[in-house]
């Protein structure tokens, strides 16, 4: 076998399946199986496992595990997608990603027994860090779905705990048009007599039914534990004994929901948390991209990755009031809904800087943004690069102004990578 680099790696991975996406667990689920025989994993014990999917939210409630895990000594790993600057974001032991190496060496054991069998780019992700957590000797992995849930990668491990954080209209055409069908397709991580953590509290037509068809011991939001909103909140927790109160919780950074579906989860895996471990490694806790605030050349920059209509609501709520205006840099992926976005932030933003995403071949036509934005009534500049319209908008905003940049994991990743070399090169 040729000796390749990570970059080689990922090169050939992205030109080897026809399809970016090919929901089915058959494929990975037999090149899994082979590797668990493999001299490497056949003698290794399986971590506990932690699953999450929904519609918004997961990336924070697996970064709020991490941090409580870590806290209370805990060896940990966490695969999450997509990623930002670096692949090696998406493996992650002891709260930093791993290096290339690990990386590679998980790789060159896949590709030693995958045979003829064809992977995609995700799943040959999502088996690189399962075989990076088995060899670790971990306690806990946190496994984030990357689309939907039944028939997703992940979904090849039983999940000890499987978590639900929300369900909103996206990636319909993989996932379904209602949102009926888009919680049975995420409710698929769940397993029977094992825990289901709900976050979700707005719940789609015949959600209960759909619930109990999975057999799994459901705590659901709002009233199998519950949380306070607020600068600092609190929240009620169920453990097997009795309920738990954990108080004096920092509500800025990620969701209170988010923050306190971790805490139930892994109460709920038979993790032991005390109330102060929880309050410290709560306190501060960010997660890049999820409103996300930085400083560039005197201006006030949040980035978010919302990117359909339920994130963007949030983020709207979210965003700080300023003294001057708030200026958007934006742009999405060809199935979101635009219009949708649009909506929520139309209140909010008071100038509207667009572009189209360059690294993806799904990207939104540029004039498509920019129509659907007249259409709302709204009026912007389209510009001919991400990279161009923050800049431009940077120069054009004053100190008491804010710029938010959103729509995409793309975008955000556009700008930050432009942020990152310039404070790197200074």
């Amino acid at each position: 076998m040729p000796d390749r680099s990570l970059a080689d790696w990922l090169q050939l991975l992205e030109s080897r399946h026809p399809s970016e996406i090919e929901l089915g667990l058959e494929r990975v689920a037999e090149v899994w199986s082979r590797l668990l025989l493999s001299p490497e994993l056949s003698q290794q014990k399986p971590p506990l496992a932690i699953t999450v999917a929904g519609t918004n939210g997961k990336g924070s409630c697996v970064r709020s595990m991490q941090a409580l895990l870590l806290a209370h000594g805990y060896t940990v790993g966490a695969f999450t997608s997509p990623h930002f600057l670096a692949y090696n974001e998406r493996i992650c032991l002891a709260g930093q990603p791993v290096s290339d190496q690990v990386v590679v060496n998980a790789f060159e054991q896949i590709e030693a027994v995958r045979g003829e069998i064809s992977l995609t780019y995700f799943e040959f992700g999502t088996l690189a860090a399962l075989v990076v957590f088995y060899q670790a000797g971990l306690e806990v992995m946190l496994l984030e779905v990357g689309l939907g849930g039944r028939l997703d990668a992940i979904n090849i491990i039983d999940a000890d705990v499987a978590v639900l954080t929300s369900v909103a209209l996206d990636h319909c055409d993989w996932l379904g048009h209602t949102r009926t069908l888009i919680a049975r397709e995420k409710l698929g991580i769940a397993r029977p007599e094992r825990p289901l953590i709900i976050g979700e509290q707005d719940y789609p037509e015949d959600f209960h039914l759909l619930v109990a068809e999975t057999g799994a011991s459901a705590l659901f939001a709002g009233h199998d534990f519950t949380y306070t909103q607020g600068q600092t909140f609190s929240c009620s927790v169920q453990t097997k004994a009795a309920r738990t109160q954990f108080d004096g919780l920092e509500g800025p950074g990620l969701l209170p929901l988010n923050k306190t579906l971790a805490i139930q989860a892994l109460l709920s895996a038979g993790i032991s948390l005390n109330a102060q471990g929880v309050r410290s490694a709560l306190q501060g806790l960010s997660l890049t991209g999820r409103q996300q605030q930085l400083q560039f050349r005197g201006v006030k920059i949040i980035l978010d990755v919302a990117h359909n209509p339920a994130a963007a609501e949030v983020l709207a709520l979210g965003l700080p009031d300023v003294e001057g205006k708030t200026l958007a840099v934006a742009s999405v992926l060809d199935d979101k809904d635009w219009s949708g976005i649009i909506a929520p932030m139309a209140s909010v933003v008071d100038e509207w800087n667009l572009a189209e995403i360059s690294d993806s071949p799904r990207a939104s036509k540029g004039q498509s943004l920019l129509d659907l934005l007249y259409n709302a009534g709204q009026s912007g500049q389209l510009h001919s690069s991400l990279e161009a319209a923050f800049l431009k908008t940077v120069e054009a905003a004053t100190t008491a102004d804010q710029i938010v940049v959103f729509g995409s994991f793309h975008t955000v990743a556009s700008v930050l990578k432009l942020i990152m070399a310039e404070v790197s090169f200074e």
